[in-house]
């Protein structure tokens, strides 16, 4: 979880592209025709435009590398329809950036970005490098980048369900579609192949969405290839454990553990009645709206205690380590990230040689579950990068350089 601000870039403010000219070229009245179709657009917002040494700046003051780019960069936010985790209508919104001086066709990197409890630090409100450095890195070197904010973060409506990977897999997938129907207003158009990546949270949902499309999903989009990074994909069997067992970084793991609590509670119910059931005072009072999207990541970490063994109740720890009922079954669907298909494209996946945050058997277990299912997926071990002192943060940032690359390297077509 990034808990921290960092320096933000002082960039251009938005503007707001016509509506008439939207939707790959619909009039104003056609747009509106289409506008409760998933995945249809409802604005698009100019955010800023960099040159190549501009882009190549902007991650060089987050640690990321830019030795790839080579273009500057258009990004806009896109306001688009989607659903809800109970199937009902909703908007979200999210980051697509292009490389500038290259018009035609280009494949989209779908990347999906990790934990964040506070609305504006999502990729298509933030202007700070790491909220923007992976898509900026995708777009500068060529590939047209497409970066959903999630539900309830950026500027979409609601509470962000946070580790609910088929809301994040549906809200990936419209963001894909309305990148494609906004993408000839910038010269472009978006080729049917699509390389799908994501850290952390991200990388769930990157698999996610690498399984709805190979499952045909959308009759436009096919995956070319997924390179997840630091994932939690088990967090049943490998993740829980490690949190509530120590193994883990303290402060980090009660933040984890609080937001899973609450936002599954939200998303599911029946996991406690009242806050009181789970949590200790005096953090019942606050815990909820610390995780609502409304609470800056320096408010909530400073309000929320360095233990676990501070924040949980004797419930709270059964809740935890003996799931039952809606927990139970929301842990299952969660791991069907790794076990419940067979992914018919190359799979990288990205971690640290170790990691305070997300314990790498979270990818021994991935690796085991795809190979029970005839796949074998290439893992790529970055060693001990660090981002702000941390390790899985800084898997983040080096994960992104190499992963630039190896999809350049892949067939075009």
């Amino acid at each position: 979880m990034d808990s921290k601000n960092v320096t933000a870039l002082a960039l251009t403010g938005a503007t707001v592209v016509g509506l008439g000219a939207l939707a790959g070229g619909h009039s104003v009245s056609a747009h509106f025709a289409y506008a409760d179709a998933r995945g249809s657009l409802v604005k698009a917002e100019r955010l800023r435009t960099l040159s190549a040494g501009e882009v190549r700046t902007a991650l060089g003051q987050g640690g990321f590398d830019a030795s790839t780019v080579r273009r500057g960069v258009d990004a806009y936010r896109l306001t688009y329809r989607t659903i809800d985790t109970k199937g009902r209508s909703t908007t979200a919104t999210g980051l697509f950036a292009v490389p500038r001086g290259k018009s035609g066709r280009l494949t989209a990197v779908s990347y999906t970005h990790g934990t964040t409890s506070y609305k504006p630090d999502a990729p298509s409100v933030s202007t700070t490098p790491w909220a923007v450095g992976p898509a900026y890195t995708y777009a500068g070197s060529g590939f047209a980048a497409v970066a959903p904010d999630y539900l309830g973060l950026g500027k979409g409506p609601g509470v962000h369900p946070w580790k609910d990977v088929p809301s994040e897999t549906s809200a990936s997938l419209d963001m894909l579609r309305a990148a494609r129907a906004f993408a000839p207003r910038t010269g472009h158009t978006l080729d049917r192949k699509v390389l799908i990546t994501g850290f952390s949270q991200g990388a769930s949902s990157a698999l996610g969405l690498a399984r709805a499309l190979q499952d045909g999903a959308d009759p436009h989009f096919v995956p070319k290839a997924v390179a997840p990074i630091s994932g939690g994909y088990d967090f049943a069997n490998a993740e829980l454990p490690a949190l509530l067992g120590g193994k883990l970084e303290s402060k980090s793991s009660t933040l984890y553990v609080a937001y899973l609590l609450t936002s599954w509670q939200r998303i599911h119910g029946g996991i406690y009645r009242t806050p009181q059931e789970v949590f200790k005072s005096p953090y019942t009072e606050h815990v909820e709206k610390y995780f609502d999207g409304t609470t800056p990541g320096p408010e909530m970490f400073k309000g929320m205690p360095d233990r676990l063994a501070d924040l949980l109740t004797p419930r709270g720890w059964t809740v935890l380590k003996h799931p039952s009922g809606t927990f139970s079954a929301a842990l299952r669907t969660d791991g069907e990230v790794c076990g419940a298909w067979t992914p018919r494209m190359p799979v990288r996946l990205y971690r640290a040689e170790t990691d305070e945050q997300a314990t790498t058997l979270n990818t021994d277990h991935c690796v085991t579950a795809l190979r029970a299912r005839g796949v074998t997926p290439q893992v790529v071990n970055l060693g001990r990068p660090l981002y702000q002192g941390s390790l899985h943060l800084g898997t983040n940032v080096a994960g992104t350089g190499q992963i630039v690359r190896w999809f350049a390297s892949l067939p075009q077509r």
